[in-house]
């Protein structure tokens, strides 16, 4: 089948392109743009805020002008985004790309969107900043741990899945309860919408796991030449930020802040953010070794896009 026949397919394919970071996914996608008529949208959890752009390894300005993402730079850094606000997005925007009758192609490496996306996540209330503030407010007057013993009065059974010093979820889960008088741990028993219609799920990671380490220790080093330090100075500048928000805690974001607030010297700094970026790698690829229905590319591979478009061809 052509790539013109591709297209014209009453329900076009979704491309689910996966990998851990600095694995070369973007590139790999681009090159998929070039030669598909596919529009990109971002499957990262970092990606959607607006000014962490060095240390997300955000495309660039030239680069999105070339190459659209969709679901970038959807909230402000003081903001939550949860898999069920990614599921409810992604899905609209897959079919505004397939009544176009474009491919969707979905790059990323948040495992978690991808998981809730193709098998459906259950219909948990999007995230609701009032609420949050109150649970925030709540915190820090009386703790997290107190915060966690009041989870485990309503759903003990979230709150032995979830640590006391893991804030994001503490938040996520009480919300869920205050919002809809329903535990998190009933609601994820029922299955809400799911990616339908044709599938291609793909994989990218370097051969070896040294490659791939090299890679990360490049990247980092390449943001720090960018200028990530003044972007997190930025970001610190601001009232409304700390450590304990979702985007803070994203891998480098942390090290860096933590850095700026005195607590290590800056050699410590970059060993630290490319060792949390390294188990962030591993915590990926675990999560692929797993995964059903999956084809591997090789990292840097000139036969990738070959590769795919053969898959394509084969599944339609």
């Amino acid at each position: 089948m052509s790539v013109q026949s591709i297209a014209e397919s009453n329900q076009p394919p979704v491309i689910c392109l996966m990998g851990p970071t600095a694995s070369g996914k973007t590139a790999l996608a681009m090159a998929l743009q070039t030669a598909l008529p596919c529009d990109i949208v971002s499957v990262d959890s970092a990606l959607i805020y607006r000014d962490m752009d060095i240390g997300t390894a955000k495309p660039t300005t030239a680069e999105l002008a070339s190459y659209p993402h969709r679901l970038i730079n959807l909230r402000d850094a003081s903001e939550s985004y949860s898999a069920a606000d990614f599921c409810h997005d992604a899905l609209a925007q897959i079919a505004e790309i397939r009544s176009n009758n474009r491919i969707p192609l979905l790059v990323g490496g948040t495992m978690m969107y991808f998981k809730s996306l193709i098998e459906g996540i259950s219909p948990l209330p999007t995230a609701n900043a009032n609420i949050r503030k109150v649970i925030e407010s709540e915190a820090l007057t009386q703790g997290w741990q107190t915060m966690h013993d009041q989870l485990a009065e309503i759903d003990p059974v979230s709150a032995e899945r979830i640590h006391p010093n893991d804030p994001q979820r503490i938040t996520r889960a009480l919300e869920v309860y205050r919002l809809t008088g329903n535990t998190l741990t009933q609601l994820t028993q029922i299955k809400g919408a799911k990616l339908a219609g044709n599938v291609l799920q793909l994989a990218i990671a370097p051969q070896e796991r040294s490659t791939l380490h090299e890679r990360i220790a490049l990247r980092y080093q390449q943001m720090i030449d960018q200028g990530f330090e003044q972007e997190v100075i930025k970001l610190k500048s601001r009232d409304d930020l700390h450590q304990d928000l979702p985007s803070i805690r994203c891998v480098g974001y942390r090290q860096m802040w933590q850095y700026l607030d005195g607590e290590f010297d800056h050699d410590e700094m970059i060993f630290r953010g490319v060792c949390a970026t390294r188990q962030l790698a591993k915590r990926q690829l675990t999560w692929l070794r797993n995964w059903p229905d999956l084809h591997w590319l090789t990292t840097d591979d000139k036969t990738n896009l070959n590769q795919v478009l053969s898959l394509l061809n084969a599944k339609n």
